[in-house]
């Protein structure tokens, strides 16, 4: 359970509230609820009424679709500083996705009303809440088109590219996207088989674009976005 001051210093991390002075993030701090979650634990459902707007202080969540077969598609890992579910939560709308810890991990969250309590005493978080609409938007379009390819190399090298963006750290040669993530978490990621993952996973392998453990994946950036360029 962090305090208060350590509360402050994790919703500073979301790029939503960055802009936010210290003493205002501590003001707002007692609006926000740390949770503790164990690794599989689910956050919400989809379905479930958007009470809540949450952001990953530790670890990581995985946001989750589930079709009307049932099958579950891997959307997004949200990673520390991440906000999820803002769209919803705006709308009023029921949760869209399913939210689930990847992990042991911890979360921050703040009710509606207390949210948008925040945003009319600080009007400029008007602007960054159309920006991250405009992100998922973009997101929403790349997903897109990245399922209409008929190459699914292309789209795990988009997949991970966009990880290594989002939660990745700089090496001397390689960005490491540093947490595990499974052969079957990148073939739901982009809607192919486990088997094709696996094969392609391997290719990059010997071709160097990518370095894989149990713990983490390194990535030759660089080779990566040359090999979609093409």
């Amino acid at each position: 359970m962090k305090d208060r001051k350590g509360i402050a210093q994790s919703i500073g991390k979301c790029k939503l509230f960055e802009g936010l002075a210290p003493e205002d993030l501590e003001k707002i701090s007692p609006l926000f609820e740390p949770i503790t979650l164990r690794n599989g634990e689910y956050v919400f459902m989809e379905g479930d009424p958007s009470d809540w707007l949450y952001i990953v202080t530790d670890k990581r969540v995985k946001i989750i679709k589930h079709t009307q077969s049932g099958k579950e598609v891997l959307l997004e890992i949200k990673s520390p500083g991440d906000m999820f579910c803002c769209a919803a939560v705006l709308d009023n709308r029921p949760y869209p996705e399913t939210a689930q810890a990847k992990g042991p991990a911890a979360i921050l969250r703040v009710s509606r009303k207390n949210f948008l309590g925040i945003v009319s005493a600080y009007p400029f978080l008007k602007a960054g809440i159309a920006g991250y609409l405009n992100d998922k938007l973009i997101d929403a379009y790349e997903m897109l088109k990245n399922l209409s390819s008929e190459i699914a190399e292309r789209r795990i090298a988009t997949v991970l590219l966009k990880l290594s963006e989002k939660a990745g750290s700089d090496g001397k040669e390689y960005r490491t996207i540093d947490f595990s993530f499974t052969r079957q978490e990148i073939a739901d990621m982009v809607g192919t088989t486990l088997e094709t993952s696996i094969r392609t996973m391997s290719k990059f392998e010997k071709l160097g674009l990518i370095k894989s453990t149990r713990k983490n994946i390194r990535i030759k950036q660089g080779a990566l976005e040359k090999l979609l360029s093409r």
